[in-house]
């Protein structure tokens, strides 16, 4: 397994996320998504879980100390994209470890699948520069336009309004928690208070989608 360019710091920010091998998609219907999405908060503990019940699931963050913080993140049929902070002594590496190990569990015994589901070892990139760290923000909840068009980012075929119906319909990103104001994966305490209010995210958002130079 090769080595990371970089330490995972206590403290520090990261841009993490994978995809499946050979770019094979990895969520297929609504439970796949509501799957995930469940571990991002149950995977963030020192403890170890093998089984989720979603049915009985409940907002863990109110119990237990947080390895991780989580400022953004988007699903994506095929891959995924997380802001993340370590907060725990190799915390990052400990929940994407338990994070994927579960997700494949519950993947295989629902499709039948053997072999690989993801393309190697989660990337992760460091996220030293103020400026990176925004950006970021916009990057990964932008991130979902790309099922609309994959470029999007080039052509003028889709309009301003509906490419915003989609991002706040979209329920696989935390685009929402931001935009109804509501945390339930993220931890916005962690993070840089660019955006005080819903009304200053959604302003820096959409300035992306207005000005075709994202």
């Amino acid at each position: 397994m090769p080595h990371r360019s970089h330490q995972l710091v206590t403290g520090e920010y990261y841009h993490i996320y994978n995809r499946g091998n050979s770019k094979k998609q990895i969520f297929h219907d609504s439970y796949d998504y509501e799957y995930f999405l469940t571990l991002l908060n149950l995977m963030n503990t020192t403890e170890r879980r093998k089984t989720v019940f979603i049915k009985s699931y409940n907002d863990p963050k109110k119990e237990k100390e947080l390895i991780v913080s989580i400022g953004a993140y988007v699903l994506m049929p095929n891959h995924f994209h997380i802001l993340i902070k370590q907060e725990h002594e190799e915390g990052i590496t400990s929940f994407v470890q338990k994070l994927l190990t579960a997700y494949v569990m519950h993947y295989n015994k629902k499709y039948k699948h053997t072999g690989s589901l993801f393309e190697g070892r989660f990337k992760s990139k460091y996220v030293g520069e103020d400026r990176y760290l925004k950006y970021l923000f916009a990057y990964i909840h932008l991130n979902c336009l790309k099922i609309l068009d994959s470029e999007w980012k080039k052509k003028a075929t889709i309009s301003t309004k509906e490419k915003i119906n989609f991002l706040i319909n979209y329920k696989w990103s935390s685009f929402n928690e931001y935009y109804k104001d509501k945390e339930i994966v993220i931890n916005r305490k962690a993070f840089p208070k660019y955006f005080p209010s819903s009304k200053d995210f959604m302003k820096e958002i959409f300035s992306w989608i207005i000005f075709d130079d994202f």
